[in-house]
């Protein structure tokens, strides 16, 4: 699943929109913009259990990368840490397929 994961992820950052960071995420999903949140494995308790409260309240699905936020920011590509992103728009990826 991570190998899919990952190339959704960069299909994603292409083509789609998303918002990066936990400032971001959380208010996005206030605004319920939010299709998807996706949060890394090492994320802050506090910060996990505001987003996990905050999508469950929008019906929205959240997706554990099996990694550390450092590893989710390379996988998407970019140089610094990445703990949690909303997908607002999926663009052409199939990221929503994973969730189901």
């Amino acid at each position: 699943m991570s190998v899919s994961l990952e190339r959704e992820l960069r299909n994603l950052l292409k083509s789609g929109k998303v918002y990066l960071g936990v400032k971001q995420t959380l208010k996005s999903l206030l605004h319920g913009k939010t299709k998807l949140v996706i949060i890394a494995e090492n994320i802050p308790p506090e910060y996990r259990q505001r987003i996990e409260y905050y999508a469950k309240l929008s019906n929205t699905p959240i997706i554990t990368y099996k990694g550390s936020s450092v590893d989710l920011g390379l996988a998407i590509g970019k140089p610094f840490r990445v703990s949690a992103m909303a997908v607002i728009d999926e663009g052409s990826s199939r990221i929503l397929e994973l969730v189901e």
